[in-house]
């Protein structure tokens, strides 16, 4: 366990001004960042730059991870049907070009929440048709009509994040499954080949080089776009601890060895998070372009 943060993840302090008007329009709106209930490092940057990633069904999760910081509900509250439309509020408030849309599991609800999603994709394209959609899903517990459901509404980009290598799982992500991920992944390109796949990993608990990469080589053997990599931080004392703090040069290493792979973008560093310069792909789409037909 190791517990003093090296400089390279000091913070910058944000500029509050700008911070508090994105403020403003969430709680206007009543809506739940995971910016905020996961406690994001980046939260100034990204409340500054005008942008925030938003989390529906929320705030409390299903599931009860170790490394996470959103609260445990066995029982969540029942879906509400005005939030696609506060949601798309705010998008067309903020003057989003991109938006990233992610929820807690909702291992409560049949569809794990899927429809819920396409409502909040269906009211966004109605205010703004110009904004790409990003969706950052939890793995359904396996349910492949609710993923196809979701692909159906044409997300631009499908994220579902990987979160750690395999012998870590029972661990880290106790009611996840390394393969199921990984299944949900490849499913996605064979259902919808149009959409951008992307997956997140967090490392210093404990994995090894060795397995990053083993980890890298199975995303793209199931064709995955775009990967993250980031410093796992522990939220609270009642979390995971971290095992190591990797360095920025070991960052650079794996960014590197993603391009060979075959990744249209990687990337890596101690601050980066599965939401992070999200926008970023808007570029992306125009240098690799695909078609619905």
């Amino acid at each position: 366990m190791v517990t003093v943060k090296p400089d390279w993840l000091r913070v910058k302090a944000p500029q509050w001004e700008r911070v508090g008007s994105v403020k403003e329009i969430l709680r206007d709106l009543a809506l739940n960042t995971v910016c905020e209930e996961a406690s994001c490092p980046n939260i100034g940057e990204c409340f500054n730059a005008g942008t925030a990633t938003f989390l529906i069904m929320g705030p409390a999760c299903t599931r009860a991870c170790p490394y996470c910081d959103i609260d445990f509900e066995k029982k969540p509250k029942a879906l509400d049907f005005t939030e696609p439309a506060r949601l798309a509020e705010a998008v067309r408030r903020m003057r989003l070009n991109h938006v990233v849309i992610t929820s807690v599991n909702r291992d409560d609800l049949p569809d794990g929440g899927a429809s819920q999603f396409v409502r909040c994709i269906t009211a966004i394209r109605g205010v703004s048709p110009q904004t790409t959609i990003e969706v950052l899903i939890p793995d359904l517990c396996g349910n492949w009509d609710a993923l196809e459901i979701i692909l159906q509404a044409q997300p631009e980009v499908l994220n579902h994040n990987t979160e750690t290598v395999s012998r870590l799982y029972r661990r880290v992500r106790p009611q996840g499954n390394y393969d199921r991920t990984l299944e949900l992944l490849k499913r996605s390109r064979d259902l919808a080949p149009w959409v951008y796949t992307k997956s997140g990993l967090m490392v210093g608990l404990g994995e090894t080089d060795v397995e990053v990469r083993a980890v890298m080589a199975d995303l793209r053997a199931v064709d995955c776009d775009i990967l993250t990599l980031g410093q796992y931080l522990q939220p609270s004392q009642k979390h995971l601890n971290v095992a190591q703090f990797v360095t920025p040069e070991q960052f650079d290493a794996w960014k590197q060895f993603g391009e060979e792979l075959g990744f249209l973008q990687v990337v890596s560093s101690p601050l980066t998070r599965s939401s992070y310069h999200a926008e970023q792909v808007r570029e992306l789409m125009q240098r690799y372009p695909r078609s619905r037909f």
